[in-house]
């Protein structure tokens, strides 16, 4: 593979992988522990786009994280009724350098329907937050745990678990859990309330998470799930 090509994959599963993977004990759930926290990645302008203007954003998820909206509104609202801590992360860049090697797979965008700071692009969408008591974290790097105070943060409400959503799934999204497991939270992601550009990389990233790292479930199984909160 060189020059400017993307790699295509040539990936299936069939029955053998999934005779696999119960042979080696992947795939167990772990359950919503008693103190939880929303993880809300991204969800920014310059993610979700706009009804018939989505060729003005860049790296829109287009139509289909517009659909999710409502979910991620439904989602929000539970756990601040439920006095779970909700956290909203930014992704933002100053300029190319700020970029890191991040700026060496892809391009830097002067748009303002990018994620530019300071950029319409880089605002929160209004449907979704931040209210009062909400926690907003900008970060520079997919991981919302890398190179901010969210650990922290977390240990400080003793939260057991993170319920993770936003976007985008195969890229911030992924990140945030592999990192939420590396320092021991137990991560649930809401399949229905994620969002991403390419189906196929929702679906895949979806399955490599929950064999592993996460459970996997959607957001009426979380709330169904939730225990009473320890006082």
């Amino acid at each position: 593979m060189t020059g400017d090509m993307l790699y295509r994959p040539r990936v299936a599963l069939h029955e053998v992988d999934f005779d696999h993977l119960a042979r080696a004990g992947f795939g167990r759930r772990m359950g919503l522990g008693r103190r939880p926290a929303v993880l809300c990645i991204d969800a920014q302008r310059y993610m979700f786009g706009e009804d018939g203007r989505d060729d003005l954003y860049p790296s829109s998820c287009g139509p289909r994280a517009r659909r999710a909206l409502p979910v991620l509104r439904r989602l929000l609202d539970a756990a601040r009724a439920r006095l779970w801590p909700v956290v909203l992360t930014r992704f933002e860049i100053d300029d190319p350098a700020d970029m890191g090697v991040y700026g060496r797979k892809r391009a830097f965008s002067d748009s303002p329907h990018w994620c530019r700071r300071g950029t319409p692009g880089a605002e929160l969408m209004p449907e979704l937050g931040p209210r009062d008591g909400d926690i907003v974290i900008v970060k520079k790097k997919p991981s919302a745990f890398f190179g901010t105070p969210l650990t922290a943060m977390l240990i400080d409400r003793s939260v057991d678990s993170v319920i993770i959503c936003g976007g985008s799934t195969s890229n911030c999204v992924r990140a945030t859990v592999f990192d939420a497991a590396s320092y021991n939270f137990r991560a649930i992601v809401v399949a229905d309330a994620v969002i991403d550009r390419v189906p196929a990389s929702q679906e895949m990233s979806l399955f490599d998470m929950d064999r592993q790292f996460a459970d996997v479930m959607t957001l009426d199984e979380v709330l169904a799930s939730a225990q009473p909160q320890e006082s």
